[in-house]
């Protein structure tokens, strides 16, 4: 005896729509969170151009300090003796420039002692353009 009724059964349909949806978010979410490199993977050469000479951009010292409190002077590694020391290490990256720019990047947790120093050894060497590199917070 058979109970069930005879009925006639639909071809199971793929929506694609929520594929691309989600798709469509994770390609977002990977352009959003790539970070960019200044440095070049390939080695190419320019072509040239007669212009007018671009403005002389002032040198640019960038100092990291980190949460520990260790020093990053334009990707040289430092162990923090004294300001004196701070000093002549921001001397010796800005080489010949007169009136560089230290820009220091500091942790969101790093101590404000540690930050000091980088400003007081810059006043010591002579620099007085300091600026800080900060990020911009998420928007909500």
């Amino acid at each position: 005896m058979n109970l069930r009724c005879a009925r006639t059964r639909d071809d199971p349909e793929i929506n694609f729509i929520p594929l691309i949806d989600v798709l469509l978010v994770i390609l977002i979410f990977l352009m959003v969170t790539t970070t960019y490199q200044r440095v070049a993977e390939l080695q190419i050469t320019l072509p040239e151009a007669d212009a007018e000479a671009p403005k002389q951009r002032p040198k640019e010292i960038n100092v990291g300090v980190d949460a520990q409190g260790r020093y990053v002077i334009d990707k040289k590694v430092l162990a923090y003796t004294t300001t004196a020391a701070l000093a002549d290490e921001l001397k010796a990256a800005a080489g010949d420039s007169k009136d560089p720019v230290v820009i220091i990047s500091a942790d969101a947790t790093a101590t404000h002692q540690s930050v000091i120093r980088v400003m007081e050894a810059s006043r010591a060497a002579g620099y007085v353009h300091v600026t800080f590199a900060t990020q911009s917070a998420p928007s909500k």
